[in-house]
């Protein structure tokens, strides 16, 4: 009954969008062969719904909400006119009531010939549509460099469990790429050399899909790359990739949760204007270099929970101005927090450092004020160094405190006594 009421709701919402869309001012028609397209990859993604008879005048006047048209000039249209109308943008996959795009159904399919007429479509967006039946991924490599549909700029896939195969060979061709998001799938293999014909990508996204083996080298080639995220797939223990330093342009990369293995390498003298690392779960061994401390000056977000990491926490961390998030959690961290009381208020929650219970606190930093005390508390940091270790084992002055676990629970009992007043 709920889904038929869901239904009955979305037909509602496409026949309103129909409606209003049938008063806009008179435009030269979109060509017939790429409305015919149209109608053919609607049908092909839910066949329930008579797009044919809710929609059968021009598309570009009067189309569900994930179809968007662009007016383009040519020889043939008048010079004070509006242009000839093109598909530029396609949708699929209710999002919600404010991008009610056209819904998905059960057996949603992709056969991308029938993009082929659609000369100047620039974003393919699927959303929720490949969730039961099995789908191979779109070999897109119909879409030859003849023909201008290859000049596609977005390709977007998220959430689509039932996205199966390979992606050997089937978006090399795709050489305007400038995004691909391809996350929460079940494409499988490796990440293949055509990789590195998409020079125009800025974000490669395919996260959480059953991609294996090496990062392959090849994607350094990507000169325009500024946002890199392989995260939760099964890349291999091959360390974390060291032409990484070879790629200037990158604003963000995120590895986590693939078994890479290895040490933190020194990598990070090119890499000055990255904004977030992920790094959370992927094996990691050995100290964190304190150069990136040094040179990621522009940092944002470092997560480097979930290893084995081991040694001091860096006291140049300290010197990242912009980080607004450090996650060092369930390490083997031991000695001195580095950090000041500013520091720390500035990080406040998003400071974590759980799970690494040889870490220890100043005396004097223990005694600062309730504000930054509090602050403590909300890092999750448990200032339980062990018992049967000295600060001076650690070189670690004896003004370093360690709390016992009957104190610390007073104190951190206290502290939240003092928020809830706050809060209250």
């Amino acid at each position: 009954m709920a889904g038929f009421t869901h239904t009955v709701a979305l037909l509602s919402l496409l026949t309103i969008t129909a409606f209003i869309s049938s008063f806009v001012v008179s435009q030269p028609p979109l060509d017939a062969v790429e409305q015919e397209s149209v109608y053919r990859i609607l049908e092909s993604v839910n066949s329930g719904i008579p797009w044919r008879s809710l929609f059968p005048d021009d598309l570009c006047s009067s189309s569900p909400h994930g179809v968007v048209c662009d007016y383009f000039s040519d020889a043939s249209a008048a010079s004070d006119g509006p242009g000839t109308p093109h598909v530029t943008e396609l949708s699929f996959g209710y999002v919600s009531d404010y991008s009610p795009n056209p819904p998905c159904d059960s057996n949603s399919t992709i056969d991308p010939s029938l993009l082929v007429p659609l000369s100047h479509l620039r974003k393919l967006f699927f959303y929720k549509c490949f969730t039961q039946t099995q789908v191979p991924f779109p070999d897109f490599s119909s879409l030859s460099s003849q023909n201008r549909s290859a000049s596609l700029e977005e390709l977007v896939f998220v959430e689509n469990p039932g996205l199966v195969g390979s992606l050997d060979g089937k978006i090399s061709n795709l050489r305007s790429l400038r995004r691909l998001v391809l996350t929460g799938s079940g494409v499988s293999g490796g990440i293949s050399d055509g990789f590195g014909e998409l020079v125009n990508l800025e974000q490669l996204t395919v996260s959480r899909n059953k991609l294996k083996g090496r990062i392959p080298e090849i994607l350094k080639g990507l000169k325009s790359l500024e946002f890199l995220d392989l995260s939760y797939n099964s890349f291999g223990s091959f360390g974390v990739p060291l032409f990484l330093a070879e790629m200037p342009s990158l604003k963000e990369v995120h590895l986590s949760g693939n078994i890479l293995g290895g040490q933190i390498p020194e990598i990070w003298g090119n890499l000055g204007g990255i904004k977030g690392i992920g790094l959370s779960g992927v094996g990691l061994v050995g100290d964190i270099p304190k150069s990136m401390g040094v040179h990621l000056r522009n940092l944002c977000y470092l997560g480097l929970d979930n290893n084995s990491l081991q040694g001091a926490v860096p006291e140049e961390f300290e010197d990242l101005e912009f980080v607004s998030e450090l996650n060092l959690e369930k390490n083997n961290l031991s000695g001195r927090l580095p950090f000041s009381a500013g520091f720390l208020s500035k990080l406040g929650g998003k400071l974590k450092l759980e799970g690494n219970s040889d870490l220890c606190i100043d005396e004097a930093l223990r005694q600062s004020s309730g504000t930054v005390l509090s602050g403590l508390i909300d890092i999750n940091f448990h200032m339980n160094c062990s018992s049967t270790l000295k600060c001076e084992d650690e070189g670690i002055p004896d003004s370093c405190a360690r709390t016992s676990e009957k104190t610390k629970a007073t104190f951190m009992a206290i502290i939240l006594e003092m928020k809830l007043v706050d809060v209250f």
